[in-house]
């Protein structure tokens, strides 16, 4: 009998050893995987770079190479000839700049590298880009050359010694030709955006200028696509150079759904607040471009009261494992990662992916978007677009062959509804969280207070749980325009109605009094006047001696507001409205209607007194005009006076005319 006890004990001891082994194993092989992902990662220290462009790419922040940048630099400096194919916006600038920079001799006075560029803009942009990445080289110049400029001040910059010259090839051949350009010493050669050279009718050009360099030289040659007209130029210009193209990825979950805000009105981090106040989500990801942005987008939203944490190629590997689990184990919902940092994460919590720099080619997106969205759930990926990367956003959209849609920003009105939701939600929780028997032995002691209503002691608790911030925001605060890259082409109407929000015509009810009919009124002021609910209530209630229960909706907008009154309103209470002032102008009330005003022959609309522009909406006007002069009593023409009025006028397309400011112009 004891003997059998003590096997069965040897049996557990070994079955609880095998399981602790069993742990060890899974726990090295998760160290293991995790030192993999590490090791994988390329940073621009393995590409034997020299110290001085190293410290300027670590002070811009950038962590590793794109897919085109690891590729191109250990083969310019092998000093071999290249072709690069790659979509533009894959940090082609800095797979020919950063090899030259490093590899440059120092001592040389005159040129050392000639790039050339297709436009006027890309050189410059190239040229700063030189000057960025050289900024720990001593006495380095670039000169950019180009058209439209002078001819005296580019002279000027080659007589100063310039290493690199950035030029456009009309510009360039003008300056061979007059003998004020020595390329004796140039030994790099780049052909940028060589298909771009081609459609702009520049390629002859360029086959000029390379023969008019020295033969001994190295070249690389980078295109988005390859026409026969480039593999001429590369057949007769470059020796056995090496082909390096980048395939991307085009292939995105369709359980994300994509869209995009352009960046105007309102900053990159006040819009990502208010869209994280309002969205439902579980996990975020925002990714970023450098470490550098990373660590200050985080230390903005933390700044906002929002938890998040940084995730980038300098934070410590055991650091990054802690930020991950608390990730996956809800403790933290937010993190700000640049793609470096985000390769090998894999947490399914993860609902909104916000793209805050546009990443740099639709390989980069694809992989971005795709940390949501998995395991069958749907998932959201939002991309931040400034104005002049439109091209961008096409081509990513051209790539991954789907279409981004533009969204709307949340309103301040959307943004106060959830947080009374989850105010409301807040409350709800603490009740059922129980353990308030301290808490209601103080507030009965406050309610013996007859002078103490309940809802009151209640209403003085929640603005005690608010601190020192405020749980609604200002609704008549101005909006920011809601501008989308579909608004180019559109009558200023149509993006009129897109930017502001009319009201329909018709009058809410009363809350109390939901059987009392009311009429909708449009007053003159609005929130460029700095008009708020509460003036336009105190006008009415004090002027006019109605009861503020009697006051229904009020809207604001820029240039007007509206305001639900009780029908039957009396003609001597309508005057005294209509000479209210609020903000210092009169209200000027009137009944409120989306039908368009009927113009007349004059440019004033007489029925209401503003002027009615184009571009007016829903009988609106964004800009109107009191007249000095103003007659109140009139006649208002009828149709037939109308139609008569138009017979007995004649046209003629050969009349000057006067446009809406009175000046005459000529006829059309």
């Amino acid at each position: 009998m004891t003997d059998t006890i003590v096997s069965k004990e040897n049996e557990l001891e070994i079955n609880q050893e095998n399981q602790e082994n069993t742990l060890l194993n899974e726990n090295e092989t998760l160290d293991e995987s995790s030192a993999e992902i590490i090791d994988d990662i390329v940073t621009f220290d393995s590409l034997d770079l020299s110290k001085q462009v190293l410290k300027a790419i670590k002070d811009q922040g950038f962590e590793s190479p794109t897919p085109i940048q690891e590729k191109a630099i250990p083969a310019m400096l092998s000093g071999v000839d290249l072709i690069g194919q790659a979509q533009t916006g894959t940090g082609k600038t800095a797979a020919f700049a950063l090899p030259i920079l490093s590899n440059i001799n120092k001592k040389t006075k005159g040129i050392c590298a000639l790039v050339l560029e297709p436009t006027r803009e890309l050189a410059i942009q190239v040229a700063e880009s030189f000057q960025r990445f050289a900024r720990h080289i001593p006495d380095f110049r670039v000169a950019p050359i180009y058209g439209g400029a002078s001819y005296e001040n580019q002279i000027k910059s080659l007589r100063h010694g310039a290493q690199v010259v950035v030029a456009t090839p009309g510009r360039l051949i003008d300056l061979i030709e007059k003998g004020k350009i020595d390329f004796s010493f140039v030994k790099y050669i780049v052909i940028d955006e060589a298909d771009e050279m081609l459609r702009m009718g520049f390629i002859d050009d360029v086959d000029w200028i390379l023969n008019h360099t020295p033969e001994i030289r190295q070249t690389a040659l980078f295109s988005a696509t390859m026409p026969e007209a480039i593999k001429r130029i590369a057949k007769n210009h470059l020796k056995e150079p090496q082909e390096i193209r980048i395939e991307s990825k085009t292939t995105t979950a369709t359980t994300v759904r994509q869209r995009y805000w352009v960046v105007s009105g309102v900053h990159k981090i006040d819009a990502m607040t208010r869209m994280l106040e309002v969205e439902s989500y579980d996990a975020v990801i925002v990714f970023v471009r450098t470490k550098t942005d990373a660590e200050d987008v985080a230390n903005k939203l933390l700044a906002r009261g929002l938890a998040c944490a940084a995730l980038h190629g300098d934070i410590p590997q055991r650091q990054r494992e802690k930020i991950i689990e608390r990730l996956k184990n809800g403790s933290l919902d937010l993190i700000i990662a640049t793609d470096v940092a985000a390769r090998g994460l894999d947490v399914n919590r993860i609902t909104h992916v916000f793209n805050y720099d546009i990443p740099y080619d639709a390989e980069s997106y694809v992989h971005r978007i795709g940390r949501t969205g998995r395991a069958g759930r749907n998932g959201e990926a939002i991309l931040f677009v400034s104005p002049r990367e439109r091209n961008a956003l096409r081509q990513i959209e051209r790539v991954t062959k789907q279409k981004i849609e533009p969204m709307s920003m949340p309103t301040i009105a959307d943004v106060n509804k959830r947080r009374l939701e989850n105010f409301r939600q807040q409350i709800l929780e603490t009740i059922e969280a129980g353990e308030l028997g301290i808490y209601l032995e103080v507030i009965s002691e406050i309610l013996t207070d007859d002078a103490i209503e309940a809802e009151v002691l209640a209403a003085a608790l929640a603005k005690m749980a608010q601190k020192d911030g405020v749980l609604l925001l200002d609704e008549s605060a101005p909006e920011p325009a809601q501008r989308t890259f579909e608004d180019r082409g559109m009558s200023r109407e149509q993006r009129g109605d897109r930017r502001q929000r009319l009201p329909a015509a018709v009058a809410q009810p009363l809350r109390d009094y939901p059987d009392m009919e009311m009429i909708r009124y449009r007053l003159a002021v609005g929130r460029r006047d700095g008009a708020k609910p509460g003036q336009i209530v105190g006008a009415i209630a004090n002027e006019a001696n109605i009861d503020s229960k009697y006051i229904g909706e009020i809207l604001i907008f820029d240039s007007f507001s509206t305001v639900d009154l009780p029908s039957g309103m009396p003609k001597e209470t309508f005057n005294i409205i209509a000479k209210a002032r609020v903000c210092g102008r009169a209200l000027e009330l009137r009944e409120y209607t989306q039908e368009p005003p009927r113009r007349s022959s004059s440019r004033y609309d007489r029925r209401d007194n503003y002027r009615h522009n184009d571009g007016d909406v829903d009988g609106n006007s964004v800009d109107y005009e009191r007249r000095s002069n103003s007659r109140r009593d009139f006649k208002r023409p009828s149709f037939t006076d109308f139609a008569k009025t138009r017979k007995d006028r004649k046209f003629s397309s050969n009349k000057g005319r006067r446009n809406h400011q009175g000046s005459r112009r000529e006829g059309f």
